[in-house]
Order: C-alpha cells, then structure tokens, then sequence
C-alpha cells in the first residue's frame, strides 16, 4: 500500500469501495494486519552514541558481580489518588453497551514517591506530598534532606558499606544540583552514575532504569487494584506493597539490566 496509515475508511472512499470490501482485500487478499504505532522517546545521534557508550562501560563493571550486588538504581514517580485507567487494555463485558465512564477530577490529589531498588530490595518509599492543584517540587534541598535523613542512614541499618555503593539517578534539576551532587559524591565517593557524575548517565533513558521498566509500572499495577480513597490509605498502600516485593524478584530485575545493556 502507498499510504499504510491511511484509515479504511478512507481508503474505501478514495477507491470507490465499501469499507466491508476494502477491509475484506486487506485481511483475507493482502494479508495486512492494523498495528499500533507505538510512541516512544526520541533520540537524537549523540544520544544514541553515548548510550552506547554507558552501556559499554557498565556491562564491563558489571563483569565484577560485586557491582550488580551494590547497584542502587533510584527514581521518583507521581502517584494520582484518582488512579488510572489504560483504555487500551480495559474491557467491560456486557449484553449490552453500559456506556460506562471512568470519572476522575480534573486536579486529583498526588503524592511524589522516590524509590531506590537493588539486588537486595527495595529502598523507600520516601513520599513528597502534593496539593490538589500540583504535586510538590523537588528542590534540592528537599533531595539532599532525603538523601541524608533518610538513605543514609537506612543503608547503615541495612549494614551497607556506602563507599561500595553505585549509586544511580538520572538528570534531573534537584539531583544534579551543586548541592546533591557534592552529598553523594561524600556518600558514594567516585561511585555515582548521574549527569555529571563519575559515570555520565545517558539523557532519555529510562528502559536503562529498574524503576521505570520495573519498579514503577508494577507498583501501581497493585496499589490501585484496593482502590484507596483518601491520601492516607494511597500512603499506606505503597508503603505496604514495596515491604512485600520479594528480594528474589529484585535479583531478576537487576539481573535483566544485563541483558537490556547488551
């Protein structure tokens, strides 16, 4: 076909031919299929070029498995109290058309949650509470006051050695900060994978990143199925479903990184 995105519709009427026939040659004549166009980042040539070259680099740290021990891949992630619903996915099965609507307000309540996930668990959540009309701005006060009340001292009591850890975020303002960065580089001394750090993380992307092609898809997969009505009960559930991540299931999703860097 000279125009595959070109509808049936459309076709049938520059043809002259029912949309039943044109549907008709497609399928059974042609043996055409309709796909969806899936949307995905764009990237430029430098950005394909120093994804390579991270992808190298860590895959050749990896050979030492005690670096995929004490990787520490973090990220933050907006969770809506209203929830969400995949049109693509959902179905409603019925005689007759029950013309459900899904409806949520039009500024719902969220909440700004960080995570940092590694081979031995999930570290978090530590939440960012937002207001109905926005959710909270991480500045880099709040991220090195996290950093220090919070990571810190949680991989202490998990018995961590700081100076070991890999620790990984992506570009973001808050983290890249003077600030930030001069914390973790006292935390993490030459072992930070960030913009700017002692390994530069590649810009757009996150199918390089166990929370976003893990961690936070699953997340809300399950903390939306109880349906939490208020901000307290959407807190709690995160809090309770991150406990309940079992520590086997954070080794497979580390592990995956290998393959996804090859």
């Amino acid at each position: 076909m000279k125009s595959p995105r070109r509808s049936v519709r459309k076709h049938s009427a520059a043809i002259g031919l029912s949309d039943c026939n044109v549907w008709r040659i497609l399928h059974k004549d042609l043996n055409f299929h309709p796909y969806k166009i899936a949307i995905v980042q764009d990237l430029n040539d430098r950005d394909m070029a120093n994804r390579r070259i991270y992808s190298e680099q860590l895959l050749e740290m990896l050979n030492d498995d005690g670096v995929i021990s004490t990787l520490l891949m973090t990220d933050a992630a907006h969770f809506h109290l209203s929830g969400y619903v995949n049109k693509q996915n959902y179905r409603y099965w019925a005689p007759e058309n029950p013309q459900q609507l899904h409806q949520r307000p039009l500024h719902s309540e969220r909440l700004t949650v960080w995570c940092g996930i590694t081979s031995f668990g999930v570290l978090g959540p530590v939440l960012f509470e937002g207001s109905e009309v926005a959710a909270i701005t991480v500045t880099s006060e709040c991220y090195v006051a996290m950093l220090r009340n919070f990571c810190e001292p949680e991989l202490h009591h998990r018995g961590i050695d700081l100076p070991s850890v890999w620790f990984q975020q992506d570009g973001a303002t808050a983290h890249v900060a003077r600030a930030s960065m001069s914390v973790l580089r006292e935390m993490f001394p030459q072992h930070v994978i960030s913009r700017g750090g002692d390994v530069p993380w590649p810009a757009r992307s996150p199918d390089l990143s166990a929370c976003d092609y893990f961690l936070w898809g699953y997340l809300k997969s399950i903390v939306f199925i109880s349906k939490p009505r208020t901000m307290m009960e959407l807190k709690q559930s995160i809090k309770e479903e991150i406990v309940v991540i079992p520590e086997q299931m954070t080794c497979w999703v580390m592990e995956n990184l290998r393959v996804r860097l090859k």
